[in-house]
């Protein structure tokens, strides 16, 4: 039976409210939120304006009425459009909205690729290091190249491959990266040409680099359309002899990698500035090993931005059809590149070398 104590029954509170309450009380209760409706007929949309809030208290669960300022604000946003919006879509169907470019977001991001301690928009320090030399070692010892790398964020790999005395290109699509990675190189007089674009619209001499790296498994969140535009791009632009080298998910336990469905509602966080309702949700697509994973975030205004992530999961036959078919050879697949502890690391991450012929 669910217990519901008096005083919550009786609560009636905003968004901003209920996003106070639990900020207040985030030692108390977990942050798994799920919202429903109740107190209208089907065709009645207007009269939409109660959601309840549930939350988990120790052994209770808590019921809090919240007048949903969404609703109120616009009858037109109703639960059969929530409903609709955060079903699984048709394989590759675009999101409206793209991360990288908010500038609110980037912000938050630039902030993630700069915390030492923890991987999320970049690995670990002390992972980058390594992986970096692994890289380097890989290369003809003595041989100083022209490096470009691609998704470069604030610069963490371009800045160690330029203190080892080469000449490298960063390119990312993140304004606040990208500023923040020139006024880092220029700091410490590091020869590191940094681009603000987007790497799939990079235009490059042909036969110009000696090394392309693509790290932190962006490769794989890359369309099939947009994965055809850049790996005629990269074998272009390589050196006879050149390498790419790239890292993605491999499909070992892949079933293990969706996540659960999660509703959030803060008063202003990673996603927005004000006030939102974020619904995350997964999706499983077994015969192009792809999972979806789907953000919607509902603001006061009644708007709706839906982030999509298709992110793919690879064999090392996955691997070796797909680079074969763009010319390149000699191909080489390492799962002992970095420290192991979870799904998203260790042997369940494929780090490729492809070498133009």
């Amino acid at each position: 039976m669910l217990l519901t104590p008096p005083w919550a029954r009786a609560s009636y509170m905003t968004v901003r409210q209920v996003s106070a309450f639990l900020s207040f009380h985030s030692n108390t209760f977990c942050p798994y939120i799920k919202i429903r409706t109740e107190g209208a007929k089907p065709n009645e949309t207007r009269n939409l304006t109660i959601c309840y809030c549930v939350m988990v208290f120790h052994a209770h669960s808590i019921y809090i009425n919240l007048k949903d300022e969404f609703f109120l604000k616009n009858p037109s946003m109703n639960i059969s459009e929530i409903r609709s919006k955060s079903a699984k879509p048709e394989l590759y169907e675009k999101g409206t909205s793209l991360m990288w470019a908010d500038p609110h977001i980037s912000k938050q991001l630039l902030k993630i690729h700069l915390n030492p301690e923890v991987d999320l928009a970049s690995r670990k320090k002390t992972t980058i290091e390594s992986t970096a030399r692994w890289i380097l070692n890989n290369q003809p010892q003595g041989k100083k190249l022209e490096i470009l790398d691609l998704g470069c964020g604030p610069g963490l790999y371009a800045e160690i491959y330029a203190r080892e005395g080469h000449k490298v290109t960063g390119v990312d699509i993140s304004r606040n990266s990208i500023d923040y990675a020139r006024k880092e190189a220029a700091a410490k007089n590091l020869d590191i040409s940094y681009l603000n674009t987007n790497y799939l619209e990079l235009k490059t001499e042909e036969n110009r680099y000696g090394l392309i790296t693509m790290i932190y498994t962006d490769f794989g969140v890359l369309l099939p359309q947009e994965r055809h535009i850049l790996l005629n791009s990269i074998y272009r632009s390589l050196k006879k002899g050149g390498l790419f080298i790239f890292d993605v998910l491999n499909d070992k336990n892949i079933h293990k990698k969706t996540t659960p469905r999660n509703w959030e509602v803060a008063a202003g966080g990673f996603w927005k500035e004000t006030p939102y309702l974020a619904l995350s949700d997964s999706f499983v697509y077994p015969d192009e090993k792809v999972i979806l994973y789907q953000h919607l975030i509902l603001d006061e205004n009644n708007g709706m931005d839906i982030y999509r992530f298709w992110t793919h999961f690879f064999s090392h036959q996955d691997l070796k059809n797909l680079l074969t078919e763009y010319r390149f050879g000699n191909l080489r697949f390492h799962e002992d590149v970095l420290p192991g502890g979870d799904t998203w690391e260790g042997e369940n991450v494929t780090f490729c070398i492809a070498v133009k012929k």
